[in-house]
Order: structure tokens, then sequence, then C-alpha cells
């Protein structure tokens, strides 16, 4: 299987998230869950977009580069309780994996994302853009260089 690439400008995923947003303007949702990091900008978007000041984090790695591997949750979202009356957000769900684990997390909240892949579509309860499984979406802070090297690990 080929992989393909799809990049995401900044113009649109601002675009992308204010269409999310125009969707949920008829639910009230007294905070948001951000799925760090790829959910952090769409989240902060939306909150704006529909005026809520709440805002906390699930923090998950699941990939190392492109290589999805062991799931490991670094930081719960306590504030958020069992998730009634919060919004999780992500940038994508791919395979599901890390959407179910937090759908576990937070039982009731109610989870959207701007992209998905068939095998993690079923893990959403609204999301923008459908992608092929086989499509690496490349998001516009993954176009530009990183500011800080990325650490390098074992170095004494």
């Amino acid at each position: 299987m080929t992989t393909q690439y799809l990049t995401i400008s900044w113009d649109q995923l601002h675009r992308d998230a204010r269409i999310l947003c125009e969707r949920l303007s008829n639910k009230k949702f007294k905070g948001i869950v951000a799925v760090t990091r790829g959910g952090m900008v769409p989240a902060a978007i939306i909150a704006r977009e529909l005026e809520c000041r709440l805002i906390e984090t699930v923090s998950i790695i699941s990939y190392d580069e492109e290589k999805q591997g062991e799931l490991k949750i670094i930081k719960s979202p306590t504030v958020a309780g069992d998730g009634e009356g919060f919004l999780i957000v992500d940038d994508l769900v791919d395979s599901g994996i890390t959407a179910k684990a937090i759908r576990k997390l937070l039982p009731k909240a109610y989870f959207v994302c701007l992209y998905a892949k068939p095998a993690g579509k079923p893990c959403t309860d609204d999301f923008i853009m459908e992608v092929q499984q086989d499509t690496w979406i490349l998001f516009p802070w993954d176009s530009a260089p990183a500011f800080a090297p990325p650490l390098v690990k074992n170095q004494k």
C-alpha cells in the first residue's frame, strides 16, 4: 500500500474548524478537552467560536513519526470527570485507537475532529472531511521547521 499525502493549509484548517462550529452551535458545552498536540489548534478555534473558556487537555502518545506504536496516556483530563457536558476535539481520527482510549476516559463526552479515516470514523460523533486510510495528512504545523531541535534520547 502506497502512502498518499494531503497537505492542509492554515486557511483550510481554520475554515474546517469554523464549519464544525456551525454544526455545534445548537449544543451547549461546559468545557472542551483538546487532544494534545494535534487537537490544540482546532480546539482553540472552536473554543473562541463557541465562546467556551474552560479548556482541558488529554495527552496521549501513540505515534513515532509516521508509525503507530503503543498507546500511552501521559496526562488525563481530570477536570472533565466522565465527560458529561464536554466536547473532545482532535485534528484527526485515524485507526481509532486513541479515540477509543479517550472514550473510555470520557464516556459521556461528545467527540469531534476535523478529519477522519474509515477505520476511526465510527469513534467520532462528527467530523468535516473523510480521507482514505492510506493518506498521511500534513498539517500546517508539520510543514514548517521546528524552532527547537528534537530531544535526543539517551543523551548524556
